[in-house]
């Protein structure tokens, strides 16, 4: 998805609509990066994807109750 290929369709790819969402705003942050010469992109991708389902999470989710 980094290398601009698309993203699918979020159900096929095992995915919620959150967690889709999250998807989405780790490429664009991870390409915008990289656009400005930025040479750690995998980890910065690791962080947010990281602290979006943290917080996606937190109070559960979509889901009944929180993740932990």
């Amino acid at each position: 998805m980094l290398e601009g290929r698309g993203y699918g369709d979020y159900q096929s790819m095992g995915m919620s609509g959150g967690q889709y969402d999250i998807l989405r705003e780790v490429v664009d942050a991870a390409r915008a990066a990289r656009a400005q010469g930025a040479t750690e992109v995998d980890t910065l991708m690791e962080r947010q994807a990281r602290e979006g389902c943290t917080a996606w999470y937190r109070s559960g989710g979509p889901g009944e109750g929180p993740w932990r």
